[in-house]
Order: structure tokens, then sequence, then C-alpha cells
């Protein structure tokens, strides 16, 4: 149950009746408006909202600056920021939520009788966001991520800041001249300080009571001593900084020579010990780390993953009914996947062992070589000039931003997700980011690549996202909200979307990968809500994660980690697809032969992220203007 001081997702819908932005799509801008100053008799509604939106958009970025850097902001824009770090001790969490919850009050006071459509979902868009930001206040522990929310351990093996905050700085902080290079020294020293606050903040929390579980232990300190373990002039944030000056016309060998020493050694005597300092308190933790992986276990863990579920779901659902759900469609797709492999002469055993089967077997896997990786990305790069060339059958509007394929950073993988996306810069400076983890090649199905790229590149998550950003009348704050119902819940209907558009055709083994990953899907229903609430084992949601999916035994184990480290963030994925599925179905009812599932796809991606509500009043509501009811 949430305090009274955050106003749940529901409420907040029940305030207004949505309507359709502006779906003109423009040039991104990498700018924020300038706060206004706002009186109490000065000005309407309309000018309070839009004042109140930039001020917020101004609050967010100056305590988020590797966030600003992500997005390729302006100094004129977001200050220094590029000498900055966010501060995540205890003072600067309670600081950012504290701001949060006051801006989402400041907009739930803006008076709305005179609002349209358009204000209205402007307004609730953004106090949804605002009150994603403060988080849940009565569970302290754990950090404010700008995508993920608020997240119960600041030091785990997937994400947070040690493992999220070099990667911006090596991948995404522009060095194109001398006074970059000299912000980049400061980020630099910069990193340093912010470990020390990490450290501090684990030291709080374990206070607290809340200790990251003890499975999760073995990934993390491998993470924390793979990060230290080359030569600071070997690490990525060292020769990735020398990549960078290397393209830099103007600078002197000797220049350059001086800029890689003094990276070195803010790397070797600054950066490599707050690490290793973090590394021996995590030693330490683990003796008393709870043996219970659910955050139920945590102090006021319930509430918390409550929480996860009305913002990470986007659902008003009970833990149990999400629960039943996840059954019901695992047993649904595992008929369909039962059916192909017995056509294909696989009919012995069950489903999931069967596809364990056909993960040993040679022709669907790549060489375990630098060949063999080198392969791999290839093959994707191809996958995705594939879906771009046949994509306007079902899309009318296409990002113009590309997006490329990489490999998971070697000293992050062990912990990383098999794929992930990272959005491009908002001014479209830098193309979206496909990455893949390529450290155990024999948990990568060639037969299930496709789908995966349909997933996290095109059409699934650089489609929405990429498109999302170029929004530029619906401000920054929602050119890049992170609503994960819906950014998710696409990226699954995007694989079945690839299967529409013939990707799949001839392919039995491809279908069969998209089954299974649906299928994946679902099964997390099952293991979040038995994990984090109906109080299973770990081992209990391994041997069932395995069994509805048949996937190999290491990718089953880190991703059931996973789970247990992001309580509710797996639930979006297959809720938010089963929502625009059942939205799609109502439209093509009503509509008929005047349905056109381009202008619906427009429908869905171009107002940007938003709750699933919001997304069904928009289909209700263009239905309607097309002489139809809903049904």
């Amino acid at each position: 149950m949430f305090k009274k001081s955050l106003i749940s997702l529901s409420v907040l819908l029940a305030l207004v009746a949505c309507g359709n932005d502006n779906d003109t799509t423009s040039t991104a801008q990498d700018s924020v408006s300038p706060q206004k100053p706002v009186q109490a008799t000065q000005s309407s509604p309309k000018i309070v909202l839009d004042a109140k939106v930039d001020a917020f958009a101004n609050e967010f970025m100056s305590k988020q600056p590797a966030q600003a850097t992500s997005l390729n902001l302006s100094k004129e824009t977001a200050g220094d920021f590029q000498r900055r770090l966010p501060d995540y001790s205890t003072n600067g969490m309670q600081a950012m939520q504290k701001e949060m919850s006051l801006i989402a009050s400041q907009l739930a006071n803006i008076a709305t009788d005179t609002f349209s459509d358009d204000d209205n979902r402007h307004l609730t868009v953004n106090q949804v966001i605002a009150n994603y930001y403060a988080g849940d206040k009565a569970f302290g522990a754990g950090y404010i991520d700008v995508w993920a929310g608020h997240l119960p351990y600041i030091v785990n093996q997937i994400n947070g800041p040690l493992i999220d905050i070099p990667v911006i700085l090596s991948d995404q902080q522009s060095v194109t001249n001398i006074e970059e290079a000299q912000d980049y020294l400061a980020r630099l020293e910069a990193l340093a300080v912010m470990v020390n606050q990490v450290k501090a903040k684990v030291i709080d929390d374990a206070e607290k009571g809340v200790i990251l579980p003890k499975p999760l232990f073995t990934n993390m300190l491998k993470f924390l001593s793979n990060f230290v373990a080359s030569p600071a002039s070997q690490h990525t944030l060292v020769t990735s900084f020398n990549e960078k000056l290397n393209a830099i016309e103007s600078l002197e060998k000797q220049q350059q020579l001086d800029f890689i020493e003094s990276a070195s050694h803010i790397v070797s005597q600054k950066i490599y010990p707050a690490y290793r300092e973090v590394d021996s308190l995590m030693r330490e933790l683990q003796e008393k780390a709870p043996e219970n992986v659910g955050i139920w276990a945590q102090p006021n863990g319930n509430d918390f993953y409550q929480h996860g579920i009305t913002y990470l779901a986007d659902s008003t659902l009970t833990a149990d009914e999400i629960h039943q759900i996840g059954v019901a469609e695992v047993t649904r797709i595992t008929a369909e996947m039962d059916s192909i492999l017995k056509a294909n002469g696989y009919s012995e055993g069950t489903v999931g062992e069967r596809m364990i089967k056909l993960n040993n077997e040679p022709r669907f896997l790549y060489e375990n070589s630098d060949e063999g990786r080198a392969q791999l990305l290839s093959d994707l790069s191809r996958d995705i000039e594939l879906v771009m060339a046949k994509a306007p059958q079902l899309f009318s509007t296409l990002p113009p931003q590309e997006v490329v394929v990489k490999r998971v950073p070697v000293e992050s993988e062990a912990g990383a997700a098999g794929g992930a996306y990272v959005p491009p810069a908002l001014d479209g400076s830098r193309a979206g980011v496909f990455f893949i983890n390529l450290m155990d090649m024999t948990a990568i199905s060639k037969y299930s690549l496709k789908t995966l790229t349909y997933h996290e590149a095109v059409p699934g998550h650089h489609f929405q996202i990429a498109l999302n950003m170029l929004q530029t009348d619906i401000g920054l704050m929602r050119q890049n909200a992170s609503f994960n119902a819906y950014i998710e819940g696409w990226a699954l209907y995007s694989e079945q979307v690839a299967f529409e558009m013939g990707m799949y055709e001839n392919d039995p083994w491809g279908n069969l990968g998209r089954l299974k990953a649906e299928a994946y899907r679902a099964a997390r229903l099952v293991v979040d809500t038995g994990l984090h609430h109906k109080k299973w084992t770990r081992q209990q949601a391994i041997e069932y994660f395995a069994q509805a999916t048949g996937a190999t035994q290491a990718n089953v184990t880190s991703a059931i980690d996973r789970y247990i480290a992001w309580p509710g963030q797996a639930l979006g994925y297959k809720l938010g697809m089963l929502k625009l599925v059942e939205l799609r179905s109502k439209a093509k009812q009503a509509m008929g032969e005047q349905f056109d599932i381009r202008q619906f796809h427009d429908l869905i991606l171009l107002p940007g992220a938003r709750p699933m509500s919001v997304v069904e009043a928009d289909v209700d509501r263009w239905i309607a203007q097309h002489g139809k009811t809903t049904s």
C-alpha cells in the first residue's frame, strides 16, 4: 500500500479524461525551455502547467547530469553537467525523492477546468513520471534510477551506478576538443567520489536491514573484480578516451599522451581503490546477506513490491491474478511450440526437455571464438536491414536514427541480460545501440536471435524509443519517459509484428524461437510473483523457469537472479503486450475495413510512452472518430 503522499497510477488516471497529442513528427531538439516563475494570480492554468513542466525538466536534469550526457544536451541547456555525476548518497536520494514528490504535488494542484484533452494528457503523464521518480519513501534503501525508477539494491550484479556510469563515460561522453577532454578528466575524478557515495549508501541500507540477497553476490563480486583486473592504461575508461582523442585533428601528440597519462593516474590511484573498497565491504556483508531472495524478506518489502506492480507492471491486478495469467499463457504458448516440434520430428519428452536438446545441437550454435562472435554480430546487422526493408508495409512513420549492434562490455557481461537497447542521443548525433551478451556462446541459439533483434532493435525498442524522442511538442521528460509496460510491452508485441511481416516465413525454427521468447515472458509473470509474493525459493524459480522455457541452465540462472534484483520489472513485458493485442483486436472488430495497421501503429507510437490506460483511451477515441462504438 502506498503512502498518502504518493498518488497511485490508477488514481491519477481517474482524475482526467485524456486526449490525443499532436502526432506531428519533427526534428529533435536538445534544449529545455527556461524555467518560468509562477505566481498564484499570474497566469492561466495552461501557462502554469507549461512552466511547471519546464521546471520539472530543469530540476530533474540538474540532479541527473549523466542522463544529460546520454541525451547529448548542450551546456547552454544543462550547464557544466559533463563534469558532474549524480549524488548517490543517502542525502542525495532523499533530496531527489523530496523534489519529485513536490513537483507531483504541484502538478496535482493545477486547475484543469479549461484544459483541452491534450493538456489533460500532458498533466497526467508528467504527474505519473514525477511520482515514479519519487519512489517509495517507506522503502528508504536502494536508489532512484533514470530508467528503472526505485531499485532496492544500489550494488548488484546487473545494474546500478557502479556498472552504468562507467558505460556512459566510455560510450556516450563526447570528447571532440581539448575542453571536452578536460571535462572527461573531471568526470573521472567525480566517478571516484561517486563510488565512495555508493559505498556509504550500502552501509546505510545495511543498517536499515536491507542487504543484497546472498545468491546475487557471486556475479556482483565477479563484476567488481573484473572492473579492476586490467592495468589502468588498458581499462575501457582509458582506451575509449584515447580513441576519442585520436579523432581530434588539432590535438598534438604530446597533449594526447598527457591526457592519457592523467586518465590512467585517476583510474589507478582513485577509481580502482574506491571500487576495491566497495568490493571489500560487499565481501563483509555477504556473511550477513539473507538467504531468502524475495523482496518480501526485506523491511517493508511487501509494500515495495506493490509499488513495482503499480509503476513497472502498470497494473491494478493483484500479484495472485498476475501469477494465474502467467500460468495460463505458458500453457497456451507451450501447446503451439509442441506442434512445431512434433512436425519437425521432436516428439519425446516435455517441451522444455526438447528445447534443451535443440540448444545442444551444433547446427544451432555459433563457434565459441572471436570469429563466431563476429559472425553473430554480422548476422544481427543483416536482420536489422531486412526488417527495415519490409517495415513500410506495417509502419507509416520510421525513425531516422540508425541502430547499431555492439557486444556487451566484457567486464560487465557476467551479470548482464542477453540483450539490451541503449537509445540514441536526443539530437540524433549518436545512433541507438543493440547490445548483445556474448559471454557464453553455448547459451545463444541461432534460431532465437532474430526474435531478440526484433525485440531490442527493430521494430521493437528502437522504433518506439527513437520515435518517442522525436516528439518535440511533448517536453523533455515525456520524450524520455520510462513507462515499463508500454515500452517492454511494445517490444514483445513487435516480435509478433515481425511474424506478421513475414520475417519467419519458411522458417519454423525461427518461429519456434519466437514462441520460446513469448513463453519466456509469460513465465516471468509466474516466477516474479512467485519470488516476491508467494515466497518461492531461488531454486523453485529456476526449476519452473527451465521447465517452462527450455532455456539453458546459465540463461535461466542469470534471468532469475535479474528478477530477484529488480522486483516487478519483468511483469511489464507480457502484461503490456496483452493490452496492445487486446486494443488492436478491439479496433479491428469495431472499425472493420476502415482499420489501417499503419495508422494504428502511429497512434500507439507517436504520442510517446505513457500509461496503458491512456493508450486505451486513445484507441477508444480513434474508433469513435471513425463513427464506430467500442464494444
